[in-house]
């Protein structure tokens, strides 16, 4: 599990923070460190709940790329509810909530 988890701190760009502790640590680490922790124990499913929300432009797409990758390789199954374009047109499939309906918005 070490070894995932330094892997993982590594890919999201937090490998030289790996004995900080959370109170000094930025609300984007935080973020980044919080979906490291979801994905140590390699679940089938991760639901995320704006994962890139208060992430700078280069670490959001870090981490998209980290999800993306993830549920390829490792066949992890990604619920994720953004508000972020770049990041909904990268999974499979959309479906958009809008005026207390949801859509297929994959079209």
């Amino acid at each position: 599990m070490r070894e995932r988890a330094v892997d993982l701190l590594k890919r999201v760009g937090l490998k030289e923070f790996l004995r900080h502790r959370p109170g000094e640590l930025s609300g984007g680490q935080r973020q980044r460190v919080a979906v490291v922790r979801a994905l140590i124990n390699r679940p089938g499913l991760l639901l995320a709940d704006e994962p890139t929300g208060s992430l700078d432009r280069d670490a959001s797409e870090n981490i998209a790329d980290l999800l993306v990758e993830l549920n390829r390789s490792e066949q992890v199954t990604l619920i994720v509810v953004t508000h972020s374009l770049e990041l909904a047109q990268r999974v499979g499939h959309i479906m958009e909530l809008s005026d207390g309906v949801l859509r297929d918005g994959s079209r």
